[in-house]
């Protein structure tokens, strides 16, 4: 039997995409824990914006990067949980992170360590650090790049992490599948947010490459990926699993 989607956690859930999907999961009915790393004050705004909604919401600082912390993090999110009466959480979205652009010759060895910390060490250590917090089945959406599909100079240690994290799924999905726990991705294409210093928001070029590469004419919004978080998140899509889903308007077909 699948599980109502309930109570969730987002990484990264102050700004960008996270802040929109946890908007949407409320909208939805879900009440929703959201992480940020320093942002509190935009952590505390999005809170109060599902609370609006009638859901509950609250706002745990975590740096994703810092696999050490899980344990703590573990701690003060069970506690939050019991709070609010509830024993498991419904749903997983590892969404937090982080852009990163250089050319393949100019990538630095320390930069590249950041990014496994971000983008693939935390996922999988906090994802495993919190499976014992996870309702047998409970859903895990785990956020990638249209980067991992298509290439563009400058993207490649960041996309080598989001490749990473799609065979992650795959595996989350075999060997949680006993407990129905289905996992999967969700990979957006260029989006107008702050991601990466918000260059397809606000570099007027960029943004028109990236409309001219997509079939539908246009760069992404926010509000075209909150709906395909709460369609992989729904109990209706459960059956829906290890799979990757692009939504980015058809960039590059």
């Amino acid at each position: 039997m699948t599980t109502a989607i309930r109570t969730v956690l987002i990484t990264g859930g102050s700004r960008g995409l996270g802040r929109n999907a946890a908007l949407a999961l409320a909208a939805d009915g879900a009440d929703i824990v959201l992480t940020y790393r320093s942002q509190s004050a935009a952590a505390d705004e999005v809170v109060a914006q599902i609370e609006a909604l009638g859901r509950r919401a609250a706002a745990l600082a975590l740096d994703v990067a810092d696999s050490s912390a899980f344990g703590a993090f573990g701690e003060r999110l069970e506690l939050q949980l019991q709070a609010w009466g509830v024993e498991r959480l419904d749903g997983l979205v590892n969404n937090a992170g982080e852009g990163h652009y250089a050319l393949i010759a100019d990538t630095t060895p320390a930069s590249f360590d950041h990014l496994v910390n971000v983008h693939l060490k935390g996922p999988y250590f906090l994802t495993q650090t919190l499976l014992p917090l996870l309702a047998d089945g409970s859903r895990i959406l785990n956020v990638s790049s249209g980067l991992a599909r298509f290439s563009l100079p400058g993207s490649s240690a960041y996309a080598m992490m989001k490749g990473g994290i799609e065979v992650f799924t795959r595996y989350l999905a075999k060997e949680l599948g006993a407990r129905g726990i289905s996992a999967n991705t969700l990979a957006p294409g260029a989006i107008e947010t702050d991601f990466g210093g918000g260059r397809v928001r606000d570099d007027a070029g960029t943004n028109a490459m990236v409309a001219s590469s997509t079939a539908l004419g246009r760069a992404g919004k926010p509000d075209d990926i909150g709906p395909a978080v709460v369609a992989l998140m729904s109990p209706g899509t459960h059956w829906i699993n290890a799979q990757r889903v692009e939504a980015s308007g058809g960039m590059f077909i």
